[in-house]
């Protein structure tokens, strides 16, 4: 099966990705603030070095360094010095939920929508060529890691959905899809995601994700084109309206008091 290597977790390689081209301090920043907020990387974890953060991610070691600096003035890591110190994420629930709020509000709907239509368009032509490539023995070894998902927790779900992308991806056959994916969920797949966080969203993503591997079962390649599009297009539907709903809830904020005279 052209699978992602067993026990790797496609989140977490996703976050240490290189980046395209060289890459700014802020991009860094955000993509391991994502990382932090979405429970990708865990509290108390120790993250790599500031070299092998520039190796691992393609940047200068002074871009990873400013980066690091900008998450320890967010209180988002912690450094420590000594023979077992380095930069250790220090996760709160409620700090990680403002970054996350704050993040949605600040890209516009337009952006959103962009976003998903690239992402719709590499993970439907994924879903589309693996329904067409993929061999029983591949169905059946991502119907394998369906079911070891864990989705009592956002975090779990999340790994879950990473790796059944990645793993479309794979059985695609197609290397540039594979790296387009990892790129996506690098940038934009903590966001586009943010619906796992409730319980009535992690079975609706297992129902269509069970669904879209029928299909590439079934050698459907339409079908599983268009299941693996309304996924992320549904993915963004909820994203907007909690976009929606923090705005509303920021202008209430907002508001004078009236005035009691």
């Amino acid at each position: 099966m052209a699978q992602v290597s067993a026990g790797v977790d496609p989140a977490r390689s996703a976050v240490f990705a290189p980046f395209s081209d060289l890459g700014r301090a802020e991009l860094v920043e955000r993509r391991l603030q994502d990382a932090i907020t979405s429970g990708v990387l865990h509290d108390g974890e120790r993250l790599p070095s500031e070299s092998q953060l520039g190796r691992r991610l393609g940047v200068a070691v002074v871009t990873a360094r400013e980066a690091l600096e900008a998450l320890r003035d967010a209180g988002l890591i912690q450094t420590r010095r000594g023979r077992d110190g380095g930069s250790f994420v220090t996760f709160d629930r409620d700090t990680a939920r403002r970054f996350t709020d704050e993040r949605i509000r600040a890209l516009s709907r337009v952006e959103l929508r962009d976003a998903s239509l690239h992402y719709s368009a590499i993970a439907g032509m994924a879903a589309e060529l693996a329904a067409d490539r993929a061999g029983d023995e591949d169905v059946r070894g991502l119907r394998e890691l369906s079911d070891q998902e864990d989705l009592s927790s956002e975090s779990g779900a999340r790994r879950a959905v990473a790796r059944f992308q990645l793993e479309v991806a794979a059985l695609s056959q197609s290397p540039r899809l594979v790296r387009e994916e990892l790129r996506l969920q690098a940038e934009i797949g903590t966001l586009i995601w943010l619906g796992l966080r409730d319980e009535e969203n992690r079975i609706r993503s297992r129902t269509a994700r069970l669904a879209e591997l029928d299909a590439i079962g079934d050698a459907d390649t339409e079908a599983a084109r268009a299941i693996a599009v309304r996924r992320i297009a549904g993915s963004v539907e909820w994203l907007l309206d909690e976009k929606a709903r923090l705005e509303v809830a920021a202008e209430a904020v907002q508001q004078p008091e009236p005035s009691l005279r």
